[in-house]
């Protein structure tokens, strides 16, 4: 597949998180570049077909763009330092124009600082698995959706901006994938588990299930990006 723009994703970091979203991103067709620190990572991740690895730092300009950051649509940020994914992401915006950047935080108190610095979608599995443990009818929404024995399943918050297509809609108006639910909706300081009546208004941020993949599907239609 020749490297596109529509088509290259760039991963930063994320050790065996990296490998497993590069094994599924590479499965639906994308071109898919990895930067990690690690040495020993980098030897386990060329060993996959068709991905491209880079060993360096992945908060550095040079290495970004040397591993061809200016030529990606997406950037996801995942190390181990909350505070790297703000960096990396940031430089891909700013420097390399990459149209979505996404950065896993491990702090649930830093999500909506993420958001204010430019960082388009953040992901907090603390917080995303707590509304699950507080919430029944989450759980009751994801077994409807996936099957037992079903491979694994993407739980990820997506900010709705101003310019969102879907902001105004109700939940059954948007043309989300088959595999996708909207487990609850986090607006201001309050958490609201949604029907399909509900209204999806800019500023919220979505707790998404999906499955097969389609979490980046999900984050386009409810994003516009």
């Amino acid at each position: 597949m020749s490297k596109t723009e529509k088509d290259s994703i760039l991963l930063i970091g994320g050790r065996s998180k990296a490998k497993s979203l590069a094994l599924s991103l590479l499965a639906q067709g994308y071109h898919v570049t990895v930067i990690n620190e690690s040495e020993e990572d980098c030897e386990k991740l060329a060993e996959i077909k068709n991905l491209n690895v880079y060993h360096g730092d992945g908060t550095k300009l040079y290495v970004l763009d040397e591993a061809g950051a200016a030529e990606c649509s997406i950037a996801i940020a995942m190390t181990a330092q909350d505070q790297n994914n703000l960096v990396a992401c940031q430089i891909c915006k700013k420097h390399f124009a990459v149209k979505k950047t996404v950065a896993l935080v491990s702090d649930p108190d830093k999500v909506e600082f993420f958001h204010q610095m430019g960082v388009d979608s953040v992901v907090c599995a603390i917080s995303a698995v707590t509304g699950i443990i507080q919430q029944q009818a989450f759980i009751d929404d994801m077994v409807q959706v996936v099957p037992a024995g079903y491979g694994k399943v993407q739980i990820v918050e997506i900010r709705i901006p101003e310019d969102s297509p879907a902001s105004g809609k109700k939940l059954w108006e948007i043309d989300l994938p088959s595999e996708v639910v909207v487990g609850c909706i986090l607006r201001r300081d309050q958490t609201l588990i949604p029907r399909g009546d509900t209204r999806v208004n800019s500023g919220d941020t979505l707790v998404v299930i999906a499955g097969s993949g389609q979490e980046m599907e999900a984050a386009r239609v409810l994003t516009g990006r």
